[in-house]
């Protein structure tokens, strides 16, 4: 591909901002390799979540090839994906921002503590396996992390009257502060944001 003067001024420019334009571009010009298909047919046969096949394809192709940075392996991207938008319709929750929720948190890696000893790709407490019940649940599996992960942060939008700037706070364990959401907020603007 031919890449002229100006194209390249505008993707310096995106690239020295942190709009990671390049992992956008790759995403809408590059046609996927074999085994990325396959992958992709098999995400998509098994993607109960969506309401049609072709719904599923194109979301999970776009969100693909965003994650791709952050997660090099195909197969897991797709996974993960999978589980992401699974959850996240369950609860009634925009995947893209579930999304964002899990780069600010984790950056994708779902072996992640934090200082406080939250884990995994949501940063889930290990408090709440007791809380409910479960302590022998594992918070570094993906469907399980993010079984807990969407369902507080539903319940918290819900506390909060639909204030998703507040319900992130209260997420993070910084109500009354913006840092966070604003965070959260700039991650789904940039990277996972679907007009």
């Amino acid at each position: 591909m031919v890449v002229g003067a100006r194209t390249r001024i505008v993707l310096a420019g995106a690239l020295a901002t942190g709009l990671c334009a390049s992992t956008t571009l790759a995403a809408t010009i590059e046609r996927p390799d074999d085994t990325l298909r396959a992958l992709l047919i098999e995400a998509i046969a098994h993607a109960d979540s969506f309401e049609d096949r072709f719904d599923a394809e194109v979301w999970l192709m776009d969100m693909s090839g965003r994650l791709s940075a952050r997660m090099p392996d195909p197969r897991e991207r797709l996974v993960l994906l999978r589980h992401v938008h699974r959850e996240a319709s369950r609860t009634g929750l925009p995947p893209e921002l579930v999304l964002a929720v899990i780069e600010v948190e984790s950056n994708f890696d779902r072996f992640a503590i934090s200082e406080a000893g939250a884990r995994g790709l949501m940063q889930i407490m290990p408090f709440w396996l007791d809380e409910i019940g479960r302590p022998n649940d594992n918070l570094f599996h993906v469907a399980t992390n993010l079984r807990f992960g969407c369902t507080i942060l539903r319940h918290y939008l819900d506390r909060e009257r639909g204030r998703l700037g507040r319900a992130l706070a209260r997420y993070n364990g910084s109500l009354g502060k913006t840092w966070y959401p604003e965070r959260v907020f700039r991650a789904m603007r940039v990277r996972w944001f679907t007009p």
